[in-house]
């Protein structure tokens, strides 16, 4: 008979009735997977007709008027059942490489080529090559910012997360002095950060962004930038400019400025079902990624990556934009007042992505703070995310002290706007009735 311990019998991680194995740490879900679950165990299902899901990282995939269409089928040739490369298909690599060489580096000497690019299957898998790549140093990140980046500080044991609080009273802004000052002051020698901002919609763009890349450049400091939701941009210069913001504009060698750019089809294309994504950054930082990239996840989908190649194309890639910028502009525009009228409390309306950061303060006091208001519009079958989520502690390294943004919730305008008046109207209700 064997004298090996058995499994514990119990709750195990995330609160699931099983074994308990000695080997394995419980893992946090993050925000939105959190929520969705919540979801779940009331019944939700994807694509549910009596839910309304304001919680979702997700823009609605349906077709826009103006936008190119859909691709809903693409052929699977005999060299697709192989590997494709862990960079990526060189194909798509020159189409990327493209992309910001005819949108954003006209006239410009130093061009990206495709040895400056890595394709990955996903923006978490983009990450975290980019993460396994980084050595023993310092890294900045901002509070509050996306949720995804609280466990992969926590994983990666090289280096060390160094968080920067963003103060709600100057509308989340932070110049380059401001970062020449913490990159200075904290012995930093990377930083990461979205943007548009997930949660809060501010963008660094502009002078702003040039003068972020500049301190960069000079301090050799790399700027690790996650531009998923560069299309979605709503403040009227950057508009007016192109309806894109990326630091592809403003870096001058894109050999050695270290700046590395993380986007991809899932929102600015809005094909997250596809898990094609890239870095762009310098050929030195591209080979570290990719080879990070043949030990984490061997590289993505060959059939995807070739079709992908059409939607690079800059007309087709501006077309796209255009259509996004005309239709979420009025889902912006609607949640926005939707949510004031309510009683919520927005901090900055957004500048980039299609969230709106509300804080629910002033309302009713069983539903004044994001995580109560959050499980009461649960029953009422609207998914929110309650802003502790975006407080990002790698390692819960604070001690558990309330998080300062306990009181606001993310909201979603990716779902179609009948979503939204749903929901508005049912938080009317859940406010109108709460003590």
């Amino acid at each position: 008979m064997s004298t090996f311990p058995r499994p514990k019998t119990g709750t195990g991680p995330q609160g699931v009735e099983g074994p308990s194995f000695a080997a394995f740490r419980e893992v946090p879900r993050t925000g939105v997977i959190y929520v969705t679950t919540e979801a779940t165990k009331r019944g939700y299902t994807g694509g549910a007709d009596d839910w309304a899901n304001l919680g979702q990282g997700m823009p609605e995939a349906e077709g826009l008027p103006g936008a190119p269409p859909r691709i809903s089928e693409l052929p699977v040739l005999p060299g697709d059942q192989e590997y494709s490369p862990v960079a990526g298909l060189w194909e798509l690599r020159e189409a990327i490489a493209g992309y910001y060489n005819e949108l954003f580096r006209r006239g410009m000497g130093s061009k990206y080529s495709a040895e400056n690019v890595s394709v990955s299957g996903g923006g978490r898998s983009a990450l975290t090559r980019v993460a396994a790549s980084l050595g023993n140093i310092n890294l900045g990140h901002f509070l509050p910012d996306y949720t995804a980046y609280e466990e992969l500080l926590s994983v990666f044991r090289l280096f060390s997360p160094i968080p920067i609080l963003l103060e709600p009273e100057r509308g989340y802004a932070f110049s380059g002095a401001d970062l020449r000052r913490e990159v200075m002051g904290r012995g930093l020698s990377a930083i990461l950060a979205s943007n548009p901002s997930n949660p809060t919609g501010k963008v660094i763009g502009g002078a702003a962004l040039a003068e972020w890349v500049g301190v960069a450049r000079e301090l050799d400091c790399a700027l690790i930038l996650d531009e998923f939701y560069s299309h979605y941009i709503w403040r009227p210069d950057l508009v007016a400019q192109g309806a894109i913001e990326t630091a592809a504009r403003y870096v001058e060698d894109v050999d050695r400025d270290p700046v590395v750019i993380l986007d991809g089809l899932t929102k600015n294309w809005r094909y997250p079902g596809w898990r094609v994504t890239w870095t762009v950054a310098p050929k030195k930082i591209i080979d570290g990624v990719t080879s990070a990239g043949s030990f984490l996840d061997g590289g993505g989908s060959r059939p995807l990556q070739r079709k992908a190649v059409e939607l690079l194309a800059p007309t087709a890639a501006m077309a796209e934009t255009k259509a996004i910028h005309a239709e979420f502009g009025k889902k912006r525009r609607r949640l926005l007042e939707g949510l004031r009228d309510l009683g919520f409390t927005v901090d900055l309306p957004p500048e980039g992505t299609f969230y709106v950061w509300a804080s629910a303060q002033h309302l009713p006091a069983s539903i004044a703070d994001g995580m109560s208001f959050f499980k009461a519009a649960l029953d009422r079958k609207v998914i929110t995310v309650p802003g502790e989520f975006f407080d990002v502690d790698p390692g819960k390294r604070r001690g558990g002290r309330a998080s300062r943004f306990r009181k606001h919730l993310r909201f979603s305008f990716g779902p179609p706007m009948q979503k939204i008046e749903l929901a508005l109207e049912r938080f009317k209700d859940l406010i109108a009735s709460a003590q």
